[in-house]
């Protein structure tokens, strides 16, 4: 149903937003369809690029050809949702319609969603069902830089499935210290796999330190276009995304482990329609973060919000592009 690409003929009305502030082109679906000129192919359609947008709307000049024309720049700027964040965004995974570009080459910090990548690598090196022994080294990792936990204690043993939970939901850092160190082994040798995996991807502009995303001892960077490509691709990994999706997780106790409930930290789940997680994050330097995904009248809609200096505006931001963006819909033919 999705990740494919579309055909735009000569007879369909392209809209696009071009930025007026800079000349910089809207970046390449670099995993995908590459998103050509505006003359000839099927372009992957830019909707809103930076802060200051113009709209191009095509019209029929002669048999075969299409002439634009521009429409105040206000006119069109003032459907696109506001998104406060330093950094954001939203494209449609299925046509490759870029839907918001604001900053989002730039390289930053990307707090937790970096255990984006830290599951997706384990559910490649691991089975769900092996089991983990936490250590003392994993909870002390998540207590000393006062980070999102599991509540995890040393001597448990719990299946690498339920880690994942616990990595995914309440972003625990203890969780995926333990896994990083089982599946590296060692935390080094994980991160190493990590940044091979995103280079496997083309996530050129990605450099991962850590498991976690913490600032300690480098937090690493991404940008909101690396990200957004991490997430679709993610999201193809049937177990991931139910993980992502489940808002709250059950661990009953057992004779090796305490009783666990972890609950999703993403509140999108379960009240914006369609939507199956990704991720939170935060941390001073990087901010509130989201990465998020909604599958609207068959297509699968994904975005990335970083920077953002409110916590609860992040959703609200998310929710407002998913509503926009599903709304754009299929331009109507001329």
């Amino acid at each position: 149903m999705h990740h494919g690409g579309t055909s735009l003929t000569a007879r369909a009305a392209l809209v696009t937003a071009v930025t007026l502030a800079t000349a910089s082109p809207a970046p390449a679906l670099a995993w995908g369809t590459s998103a050509p000129s505006l003359t000839g192919g099927s372009p992957a359609r830019v909707l809103a690029t930076g802060s200051t947008a113009s709209v191009l709307t095509a019209a029929p000049a002669a048999p075969g050809a299409l002439t634009f024309t521009a429409a105040p720049a206000g006119e069109r700027r003032a459907s696109v949702p506001s998104v406060p964040g330093r950094a954001a965004y939203l494209y449609d995974a299925d046509t490759g319609t870029v839907h918001l570009s604001k900053q989002a080459g730039k390289r930053m910090p990307v707090a937790s969603l970096t255990k984006v990548m830290t599951a997706y690598v384990i559910l490649r090196e691991a089975k769900l069902d092996d089991t983990v022994t936490v250590q003392a080294a994993d909870v002390r990792h998540a207590a000393a830089n006062g980070a999102t936990h599991a509540s995890l204690r040393a001597g448990e043993r719990l299946t690498v499935r339920d880690l994942l939970y616990a990595v995914m939901l309440p972003s625990a850092a203890d969780a995926s210290h333990a896994l990083a160190r089982v599946y590296g082994p060692g935390i080094t040798k994980f991160v190493a796999k990590m940044n091979a995996t995103a280079r496997s991807m083309g996530l050129a502009d990605t450099r991962y330190a850590n498991a976690d995303g913490l600032p300690k001892p480098s937090p690493g960077y991404s940008t909101a276009l690396d990200q957004a490509k991490l997430a679709d691709l993610a999201l193809r990994d049937p177990v991931l995304r139910i993980i992502a999706s489940t808002r709250r997780h059950v661990v009953a106790k057992s004779k090796v482990h305490r009783a666990h409930v972890w609950t999703n930290s993403n509140k999108l789940l379960g009240k914006a329609p369609g939507v199956m997680g990704l991720k939170t994050g935060y941390t001073s330097a990087a901010g509130y973060c989201l990465s998020f995904a909604a599958d609207r009248d068959g297509h699968r809609l994904v975005g990335v919000i970083l920077g953002e200096s409110n916590a609860d505006r992040r959703f609200q931001s998310a929710t407002r592009l998913l509503d926009w963006a599903s709304k754009q819909g299929v331009l109507p033919e001329l």
